[in-house]
């Protein structure tokens, strides 16, 4: 695909069906006569891996227009020149008129540049920018620091969190018997076979007859994060609070552990303060939220983070009526595609190791799965909010269909949609009505729920011939 055709793609997926700027494209209904910020445009799209494109002829509200030849002429040549002379070197930029939906709009692409960042002219490295959630935005100094490190063939996970130690003190400051544990091996008797194992998997790397361990080392197995320098507000925090807002804290709790040491004791704790005590005829806790969602959801946030952003580490906050995870970076994905779009991380090797290490579920499914243990509790949609910095996944517990807000059971019946078809098959008034716990006299009302969703342009009709509303059946917007 070519990057035409690859733009009305995207430009597509933006507008439909709710319209939402995307990273690799961003709309424009004028040429802005602020020539810096036009810069500053060209530099995050050049630091976008693909690329990206500036549309002109689409106006804020995701409504397009026509564009004249006078304002293409100008926007072409005004552009090419700030690519020219206003970054710290000149970028070859490439232009196209094109229609779409009857329109003839001015799509300007902007390459991806070898050489990263690519800031500004007559500054310094550090005012260079990239795409959050639709944004232009300014790199962190660690974003751009990860970021030339990145173009040098070192990713984050194998940059050094501490140097220049003794194979003693890489197994002190490691908890290597947690490695063995969960790969399901004996621990080794001999330090050299030990930290053998470590390098194999990059947790640690031999310089000279010294040792350092890697950021996957650090992130992964720390006994202590608190022991490497850069991997200051990584740990994970897990707050509770009494009712439904943060004005009275019950608990606060900072995880110590790297991932992999602490991850089933994280998703144990969660579990323990979100489950409901039942007395009937013995005292027992009930869960509230599936386990499956949770630990799906908590790996994600931590493998999808953006180690570029400081001040932000993952934090999990329970409510009366919700839970709430939080990771810094904006998604990769378009949050509405988040079940069926292969997943995009930041921090590829740190997924890879996670898989492995079977704390993520297979590549891809792990979203499935959650949505679907969340629809088996018949619990309420979840809800994914994201901004130019984070990532946020709201859980529910239960709730019945009366107490649901419209937008709710549209969500419910989206995601439901979905899954469906991921497993190939279409939803109909009685897959809904199983999704809702609705019985077979109340198919009117889920009649109205799909209606709902269909006029949002979430779902639309499996096959067009069909017009009979009794067999009628339903497949997510994008199929």
């Amino acid at each position: 695909m070519n990057w035409k055709e690859r733009a009305i793609a995207i430009l597509k997926d933006s507008l439909y069906p709710i319209p939402t700027e995307l990273n690799e494209l961003d709309w424009k209904s004028g040429l802005s006569d602020k020539a810096e910020r036009l810069a500053q445009h060209i530099s995050a799209f050049a630091n976008l891996k693909g690329g990206g494109i500036l549309v002109y002829g689409v106006h804020n509200d995701g409504t397009c227009f026509d564009i004249s030849k006078e304002e293409v002429d100008k926007t072409v040549q005004t552009l090419g020149n700030i690519a020219l002379n206003n970054l710290a070197y000149p970028i070859q930029i490439e232009h196209s008129v094109m229609t779409f939906e009857g329109h003839s709009l001015l799509f300007i692409f902007i390459p991806e540049q070898n050489e990263k960042p690519v800031c500004l002219r007559g500054k310094d490295i550090y005012s260079s920018y990239y795409r959050s959630a639709g944004q232009t935005v300014k790199m962190s100094k660690n974003q751009v620091r990860a970021m030339i490190a990145a173009s040098q063939g070192i990713t984050y996970e194998r940059q050094v969190a501490l140097a220049g130690l003794s194979a003693d003190e890489v197994l002190h400051l490691l908890n290597y018997k947690s490695l063995y544990q969960i790969l399901d091996k004996n621990v080794p008797t001999s330090t050299s076979s030990i930290i053998s194992r470590l390098n194999d998997y990059h947790l640690c790397e031999q310089e000279g007859r010294k040792w350092n361990i890697t950021n996957m080392g650090a992130i992964l197995f720390a006994n202590n994060l608190g022991d490497f320098p850069n991997m200051k507000g990584r740990e994970v925090i897990v707050r509770k609070y009494v009712g439904t807002n943060n004005r009275q804290q019950l608990l606060e709790q900072h995880g110590a552990y790297g991932y992999a040491v602490g991850f089933e004791g994280l998703v144990d704790f969660i579990m323990r303060n979100t489950s409901k005590e039942v007395i009937d005829v013995k005292r027992e806790d009930i869960s509230v939220y599936p386990r499956v969602a949770i630990r799906e959801f908590v790996a994600n946030a931590l493998v999808h983070q953006d180690f570029g952003i400081t001040g932000m580490p993952v934090t999990i906050e329970i409510f009366s009526n919700r839970l709430a995870i939080t990771n810094a970076g904006a998604p990769l994905n378009d949050i509405n595609r988040l079940i069926d779009l292969p997943p995009q991380s930041r921090n590829e090797q740190l997924a890879q190791m996670m898989f492995q290490l079977g704390i993520c579920e297979r590549r891809g499914s792990g979203i499935d799965r959650a949505i679907a243990a969340v629809e088996e509790m018949n619990l309420p949609a979840v809800k994914f909010t994201k901004s130019e910095q984070h990532t946020r996944v709201f859980l529910y517990p239960q709730k019945s269909l009366r107490d649901m807000t419209k937008h709710e059971k549209i969500s419910a019946c989206y995601q439901h949609a979905c899954l469906m078809y991921e497993d190939g098959e279409t939803i109909n008034n009685q897959s809904v009505r199983e999704r809702f716990e609705l019985n077979k006299n109340e198919s009117a009302v889920a009649s109205r729920i799909i209606s709902d969703t269909v006029d949002t342009g979430f779902i639309k009709p499996a096959d067009v011939e069909t017009t009979s509303k009794k067999y009628m059946t339903y497949i997510p917007f994008y199929g």
